[in-house]
């Protein structure tokens, strides 16, 4: 069933507002861990598009995309972790996920992780540092 799965199909039918299509060709890439996938899963529950709204569920593709590399699923868990959408708002992590987007180019954040670390202590800037780096040396498992 899912050898069929075809992630531009399901891009062209995302732009195209056809919700429904993207779901169908992204999920059994997503299961298959493929990271595109998860993130735009994660996109898709995040803003309820063709799906009911759902943060929590969001985070979970973000994370899975995450902690394979995938720096624009790291930025937008910072930013569900920074307005505590579908976790507990936390500044540390927060951080720590748009510090790791940051350290792959990710402009925005290096922006956003330094606005946050304006509210934080530096106690807590030093635990979001140390557990970038930690991050990192796990290959970004288990953040």
């Amino acid at each position: 069933m899912s050898w069929g799965a075809d992630f531009q199909k399901g891009s062209e039918a995302y732009k195209n507002g056809d919700y429904a299509t993207a779901l169908r060709e992204w999920e059994p890439l997503a299961k298959q861990e493929d990271a595109r996938a998860q993130y735009n899963l994660g996109i898709m529950y995040e803003h309820g598009k063709g799906i009911p709204q759902d943060n929590k569920t969001a985070v979970q593709w973000y994370r899975l995309a995450a902690e394979q590399g995938y720096a624009n699923a790291q930025y937008n868990l910072g930013l569900m972790y920074g307005l505590g959408q579908g976790v507990i708002q936390d500044n540390v992590y927060a951080h720590v996920w748009w510090n790791i987007a940051a350290s792959q180019g990710i402009k925005s954040a290096t922006k956003n992780r330094d606005i946050v670390a304006g509210r934080m202590t530096p106690a807590q800037i030093a635990e979001a540092r140390k557990l970038s780096r930690e991050c990192v040396k796990k290959n970004y498992k288990g953040c």
